[in-house]
């Protein structure tokens, strides 16, 4: 599974479920075994915070978990899409424990269409025989294929299954229409930093998470909030191997001191290292503290969520391209960090560079694309991780180079008039000359060499007879088009006297 337990609000009644060191039957003890945050996973609706939009009185997921067979308005199937960590499998586990239902589970990772198939015949069987209706759980669901989602269409349609699907990509591009169409789209927001700070301080003293035998030092937990990246899961799961390694610790100073203490009492100091025993070794009963060094040996870096060919690609890439352009350079650099870090291709990266120079910056710095080709080439000849060193020089240049998008502009406009049929014949005078029988038809007729004219231009018409006039580079008054727009302005008058 890759969703996970993270939508916590304060601890519900325990349901026989022990905590660390509560004895119980031996079922009871396995779940005590399960990981921090399996055990901390909300079991009740009331319980799940951090998704106000979703869990408030009368919502479809509302409805989903207390809605009842016999009911007139049925629960809807529902499409849970939202980033690792924010609860998609939480959610999906508390409408398992509504009454009346049967609760299937399947990953699409390893479920075929003959898994799906099977699940709706034992759905048909459930609610034919005993009146209960199928919740059945897909994970990952844009891991599945056209043909696998088209057969979950007619039981979905029929309500025959009620379907819980999860993704962390987008719906509109992994999930087919038809499917959508019959399902309720839910779109889960990660947590904020004071959730997974909250979510801490509760798994620290409950009795199903670390139950009060552990302290979180504040720095400790600021640490994990920051690395954690609004994945609750994570932070979970750094919190409890920092448990561990503050255990540890702690029984290791434990048996040094007892060691000391047995040494240093054949010579007679008992009551001296008795003293500073009870100052530097764990008293019975006391919470062992989990410091932030714990903290980062628990987890010795941050896991960044970027998914290169999903949102995170597209929303990385984007805010890249729009710092550069707004001139921000310490963004554009924490943008280009952050595809670096993750992995993303570097030649994408410089691609992009170069698309920006060009776009953005044109004529405004003439230098900038130079400057991103340069940046492009270096990065195919010496690859990373050198590359990133002239990807930061030209992202620093074109971030604090003056914009401007004339040129291009310029082009799409008269792109747009060739399409709508403005374009005319090309005049006679600038028409080819060389092959035989050309100026018989007047071609080249009249023609002004440039050269032969002061300042190299030629006063005459090179637009066609239609466009006569038309003007499409429109110069701004940023950086070197400042120069050039009074330069085009004189180049006009001799033109067009």
């Amino acid at each position: 599974m890759t969703n996970g337990p993270d939508l916590f609000s304060s601890d519900g009644p325990d349901q026989g479920l022990p905590g660390p060191g509560v004895g119980g039957s031996s079922a009871d003890s396995g779940r005590a075994l399960d990981p921090l945050a399996v055990r901390m996973r909300p079991r009740t609706i009331a319980e799940v915070v951090g998704q106000d939009h979703l869990t408030f009185p009368g919502s479809p997921l509302v409805q989903l978990v207390e809605a009842s067979g016999g009911d007139r308005a049925g629960a809807s199937s529902v499409i849970l899409w939202g980033p690792p960590g924010v609860g998609k499998t939480t959610l999906a586990h508390v409408i398992s424990h509504a009454p009346g239902r049967t609760f299937v589970e399947l990953s699409a990772i390893t479920a075929g269409v003959k898994d799906v198939r099977q699940v709706i015949e034992n759905a048909r069987r459930e609610r034919d025989m005993y009146q209960r209706t199928t919740v059945l759980f897909l994970d990952e669901i844009h891991r599945f294929s056209k043909a696998q989602q088209d057969a979950l269409l007619p039981a979905v349609e029929n309500r025959l299954v009620v379907l819980v699907a999860a993704t962390t990509e987008n719906p509109s591009f992994s999930v087919i229409s038809p499917l959508l169409s019959r399902s309720l789209l839910l779109t889960l927001r990660p947590l904020d930093d004071a959730a997974i700070a909250d979510l801490l301080d509760r798994a620290v003293v409950s009795e199903r998470g670390l139950a009060g035998q552990f302290e979180l030092e504040p720095a400790a937990k600021d640490f994990i909030v920051r690395i954690a990246g609004a994945d609750a899961r994570r932070s979970l799961t750094i919190l409890e191997a920092a448990a561990g390694i503050a255990a540890a610790q702690a029984e290791f100073a434990e048996a040094a001191a007892r060691d000391d203490s047995v040494a240093d009492s054949d010579d007679g100091s008992d009551a001296e290292d008795d003293a500073a025993e009870s100052e530097t070794s764990p008293v019975e009963g006391r919470a062992i503290l989990i410091t932030e060094a714990a903290c980062a040996e628990a987890s010795s870096e941050t896991v960044l969520r970027y998914d290169k060919n999903g949102d995170q690609h597209y929303d990385v890439v984007s805010a890249f391209i729009k710092s550069i352009r707004g001139s921000d350079v310490d963004a554009a650099l924490h943008y280009l960090a952050r595809m670096i870090v993750a992995g993303e291709d570097p030649r994408f990266i410089a691609r992009r560079v170069v698309i920006s120079a060009a776009e953005d910056i044109g004529m405004a710095d003439p230098q900038a694309l130079p400057i991103a080709v340069a940046a492009s080439t270096a990065v195919q000849n010496i690859g990373m991780p050198e590359g990133r060193i002239p990807l930061a020089e030209a992202v620093t240049y074109l971030a604090m180079a003056p914009k401007s998008n004339a040129s291009y502009r310029a082009l799409d406009a008269a792109i747009a008039d060739v399409k709508n049929g403005f374009s005319g014949q090309v005049p006679t005078h600038l028409r080819d000359a060389h092959y035989p029988g050309a100026k018989e038809l007047g071609h080249g007729e009249g023609y002004k060499y440039s050269h032969d004219h002061p300042h190299g231009v030629a006063a005459q018409e090179y637009l066609p007879e239609t466009l006569r006039g038309k003007r499409y580079y429109e110069p701004t008054g940023n950086g070197m088009e400042r120069s050039l727009g009074e330069r085009l302005e004189m180049l006009q008058r001799l033109l067009r006297p």
